[in-house]
């Protein structure tokens, strides 16, 4: 192959060919050397690149910088923080297998698994995320392959307790999956306390500026996948001339089969200029989380103290429930807050659409700060049942602190109270 460090029609090779800026990839096809080549790597695609549909430079880089980051052995990005989470259930259930979720999480999540899911023959059996180990052992059935939860769940910011599932879940012979998209590896690395699977939207805080959406897969590389319940690793993949994944990639079987099957079928992978943008917002993510968590309890301090208030959820506070928990595995409460406001969805309505600084924006974990009404929009789709599974309330909003000046934020807040 052509020595591609060597300027064009110079033949100059310079020995400084790291650029200071991760270079964009910005292309589909990769050229071999001969036919025999690129035959070797269908057989094995580990071997080489094939087509951006389901690996590309750039992103391949991001996707090592954050399996660095949450401790894994390996990383792959996804289109979306959906189709993260979608391919992180399918790598283990087919039709007619069953998988537990916590009632906390995510509107959409809820649907894909509760309805989506449901229709292709998987089903999702929801536990509350405080529930006792007897009520979650009896949800388990000899077809369930995983268990799924949120670190800061999405917008009922319970607090997952992690090494409590993940305890129950390889109890049952079965890998913890978890959503650490509100923490990030920076306040939390799920890993450390017994998780197997670690999935993002890296639209939130990872890329922190609005400006891709995005998922990620991290492998722990840690499950035990001999165990019998998972032939898929154990047996020939007939779709790729009978390869046994964990004889072929050991620890990394789990991560390497989402790649070699679902990405390879669904494609749902990123742009290599998604990726570059991504990673703008991964080398300011851990100075931006403590920004965050700092503005975000001083203002969950402030709405405490209003009269117009009915009940701020903020793991940051002493008084949260969860607070014990944030204290175990969080070295911070992230920026979001959910506070539920007097007078329903009447108040809250009135309250967002006065404010001035804080934007009205179906987003969160932004550099700005952003607000929603979440029975109304991102879990809109919910029964009445299951918005209240879910923490949802008719006068909850979801604030999302930014990283403005503290004084401006909490003037924006003041004033729209006083509107």
């Amino acid at each position: 192959m052509r020595d591609e460090t060597k300027c064009l029609h110079s033949g100059y090779s310079p020995k400084n060919t790291e650029p200071r800026v991760m270079p964009i990839v910005q292309s589909t096809t990769y050229v071999f050397d001969s036919t025999d080549d690129v035959g070797a790597v269908f057989d094995d695609p580990t071997k080489a690149l094939i087509y951006s549909r389901f690996a590309n430079p750039t992103v391949m880089a991001v996707e090592a910088k954050i399996a660095d980051l949450e401790g894994g052995v390996g990383a792959m990005c996804t289109s979306s923080g959906q189709a993260a989470s979608l391919i992180s259930i399918l790598n283990l259930c087919k039709a007619g297998d069953s998988f537990i979720s916590t009632t906390q999480i995510y509107g959409g999540t809820v649907n894909l698994f509760a309805t989506t899911l449901q229709k292709y023959g998987v089903e999702c059996i929801f536990v509350d995320c405080d529930a006792d180990e007897a009520t979650i052992d009896a949800a388990f059935k000899p077809n369930t392959k995983a268990v799924f939860g949120e670190t800061l769940a999405n917008p009922a910011l319970t607090v997952l307790d992690i090494e409590r599932f993940a305890g129950i879940a390889h109890k049952h012979g079965v890998p913890l999956i978890v959503d650490n998209t509100f923490a990030t590896p920076i306040l939390c690395k799920p890993f450390d306390f017994g998780a197997d699977i670690v999935v993002h939207s890296t639209s939130k805080y990872m890329d922190g500026h609005a400006l891709q959406v995005g998922g990620v897969i991290v492998d722990s590389g840690k499950f035990n996948w001999k165990n019998g319940k998972f032939p898929d690793f154990t047996e020939p993949d007939e779709s790729y001339h009978g390869i046994n994944y964990i004889d072929a990639y050991g620890d990394s079987a789990y991560i390497i089969k989402a790649r070699m099957q679902l990405m390879r079928d669904f494609g749902a992978y990123p742009s290599a200029h998604s990726a570059f943008l991504l990673n703008l917002g991964l080398e300011t993510l851990a100075l931006r989380m403590e920004r965050y968590c700092e503005n975000a309890l001083k203002v969950a301090r402030y709405l405490e103290a209003s009269d117009q208030v009915e009940r701020v959820i903020y793991p940051g506070l002493e008084n949260n429930p969860h607070h014990r928990l944030a204290q175990k595995y969080l070295k911070g409460s992230s920026g979001v807050i959910s506070f539920v406001i007097k007078g329903g969805k009447a108040g809250a309505v009135k309250f967002m659409d006065s404010l001035k600084l804080a934007s009205n924006e179906v987003h969160v974990a932004d550099i700005r700060t952003c607000v929603l009404h979440p029975a109304s929009a991102t879990h809109r789709q919910l029964t009445d049942e299951q918005l209240v599974a879910a923490g949802i309330n008719p006068g909850m909003i979801r604030f999302s602190v930014g990283l403005e000046n503290i004084d401006d934020i909490l003037e924006d807040i003041a004033q729209a109270f006083a509107g």
